[in-house]
C-alpha cells in the first residue's frame, strides 16, 4: 500500500471516530480489504451480543476480504469498546484507535491513543466526546493483536471455497443479510 492510501484512511477512520464520538457512540470495528492497492470497501461490524458473537462476528469480517482475494487488508477497531464487547481484558492504550495493516507475509499495528474532551449529551442522552489526538507510539511490527483480530487478519488470506458462480457477490449479500454494513467502492459494486 502507498503512503497515500494509507494516510487516507487512517485519516477516514480518524475522523469517523471523531463524528462517532460526538454523536455518543464508538464506531463499530471495521476492515478495508484492498485487491492490487485498490480498495474494495468498508465493511463494519453487524449488531453483535456481547461475548462469542462479538468474537465470531468481528472474525467474520474477513469473509469479503477472502471472497474478493484481498493482498491487503486494514482492520480498524477500539481499545475500551472491543474489549467490553469481546468480554477480554483491555490490552495496549485506552482509550485508543487501533489499525493493523496486514498482508498475508505479516502485519503492523498502529495506534492512535486520545483524550475525551466531554461535549454535553445527544438528542438520546448519549454522552457525548471530542477525541483529543495524542502523540501515537511508534507502529508496531507483527505487534500483538487481540483474538478475534488476529483471527480477522488470518482469515481475510485463506481463499473461500464458495460453489457459486460469483464467490464475491454472494458473499457480500449473505452477510449483508447477516446484518454487517457493507459499502464497496465504484470498482467492486455489484
Amino acid at each position: 500500500m502507498d503512503t497515500q492510501t494509507w494516510d487516507a484512511l487512517a485519516a477516514s477512520m480518524r475522523n469517523a471516530y471523531t463524528a462517532g464520538l460526538g454523536e455518543g457512540a464508538v464506531p463499530r470495528p471495521v476492515i478495508m480489504p484492498l485487491v492490487r492497492g485498490e480498495l474494495v470497501g468498508l465493511i463494519w461490524l453487524r449488531p453483535v451480543e456481547t461475548g462469542k458473537d462479538a468474537l465470531t462476528g468481528i472474525a467474520q469480517l474477513s469473509n469479503i476480504a477472502a471472497a474478493a482475494g484481498a493482498d491487503e487488508v486494514v482492520l480498524a477497531w477500539e481499545t475500551r469498546d472491543v474489549a467490553a464487547l469481546c468480554e477480554l481484558p483491555v490490552s495496549g492504550p485506552a482509550p485508543c484507535l487501533n489499525l493493523v495493516h496486514a498482508t498475508k507475509d505479516g502485519h503492523t499495528l498502529h495506534r492512535f491513543p486520545y483524550a475525551e474532551q466531554p461535549l454535553g449529551h445527544s438528542p438520546e442522552g448519549l454522552a457525548t466526546v471530542e477525541p483529543q489526538w495524542l502523540l501515537a507510539p511508534e507502529p508496531q511490527q507483527d505487534g500483538e493483536l487481540i483474538p478475534p483480530v488476529r483471527a480477522a487478519v488470518d482469515y481475510s488470506f485463506v481463499p473461500l471455497e464458495i460453489d457459486h458462480p460469483s464467490p464475491f457477490g454472494v458473499t457480500v449479500v449473505l452477510m449483508e443479510e447477516d446484518g454487517y454494513n457493507v459499502r464497496l467502492t465504484e470498482a467492486f459494486a455489484l
